[in-house]
């Protein structure tokens, strides 16, 4: 049945088993979300450091192609990263523990990237193989937004432990949250859990609670897909700060409510990893 409805939306099957792993990494986490502006890439940095923080070896790819922002919320705007000449590999950067690649680093922040699929795939190609990563207990993938060749290379080409799907309590958001879940299904690749970002607004002078997002919603689909929500993030000026100033929440603040949110759903994401590779499971057909 997950086969019939690959086919329908055009997803190519493949064999689990004709995979190929990148050598050194042992996991590979898609962060993703079904619409943008809904915290994804600020979700996969924060997750990226806790994870390291940890003691965990992670990296963390920017696999948003057309709108790369990783390199700014890890503080490694402007930076290049070094190129073996002669089999032309590529040495990622690093901050706070985590090894970053991004195209990003590679093209100006006023450049345009205007690439039909079949370019997006090959550079999310180069980005995941082409690169020295080394030894890894994690490669932590933001994802663009949507449900397209980026996703769909990704799942048919390297074998991906799980995804974190990220959306708001917003009805919208969850319609296209539900769509990303189901995307992952059709292409067998499980669903860690659910963060719901912007989760609740708490006012710095009152400490009233405002649900400017409304309410809900996150419990609604992880019913319906039998997934867990792995955190509630609220809607807090500090995480905006600390990430357009480079330095993710969970460094700069380690000890703030929000950090510890953070580091909670890295732990919750590492024994989900850890199951589903004991495990090996196979992936049910979730309710449409």
């Amino acid at each position: 049945m997950a086969d019939d409805a690959a086919k329908q939306c055009g997803t190519k099957q493949v064999d689990p088993k004709a995979k190929q792993p990148i050598q050194g990494i042992k996991n590979i986490v898609a962060v993703a979300s079904g619409k943008g502006g809904v915290g994804k890439s600020t979700t996969a940095v924060n997750l990226a450091v806790a994870l390291a923080q940890q003691g965990q070896q992670v990296g963390l790819l920017d696999a948003d192609i057309y709108g790369p922002s990783i390199p700014n919320m890890m503080g490694l705007k402007g930076r290049k990263p070094e190129v073996d000449a002669a089999s032309k590999i590529l040495y990622p950067l690093e901050n706070f523990g985590v090894k970053v690649m991004s195209i990003g680093f590679l093209v100006g922040d006023e450049q345009a990237m205007i690439w039909r699929g079949p370019m997006v795939a090959g550079a999310l190609g180069q980005l995941l193989k082409d690169v020295a990563w080394g030894e890894l207990d994690v490669l932590i993938i933001d994802m663009p937004p949507g449900t397209g060749d980026a996703q769909l290379t990704l799942s048919q080409t390297v074998p991906v432990t799980g995804a974190v799907v990220v959306t708001t309590p917003q009805d919208i958001a969850l319609i296209d949250c539900k769509k990303g879940i189901q995307m992952f299904d059709k292409v067998h690749v499980p669903t860690l859990g659910i963060v719901e970002n912007m989760s609740v607004f708490i006012c710095p002078h009152c400490q009233g609670e405002s649900h400017i997002f409304d309410q809900g919603g996150a419990e609604t689909l992880s019913a319906q897909f039998n997934t867990d929500i792995i955190a509630k993030v609220p809607l807090n000026m500090e995480i905006r700060k600390n990430g357009d100033a480079g330095t993710p929440i969970v460094a700069a603040d380690p000890d703030a409510e929000v950090a510890k949110i953070y580091r909670q759903m890295a732990q919750a994401v590492t024994d989900k990893i850890g199951v589903f590779n004991k495990r090996k499971i196979t992936i049910p057909v979730m309710a449409g």
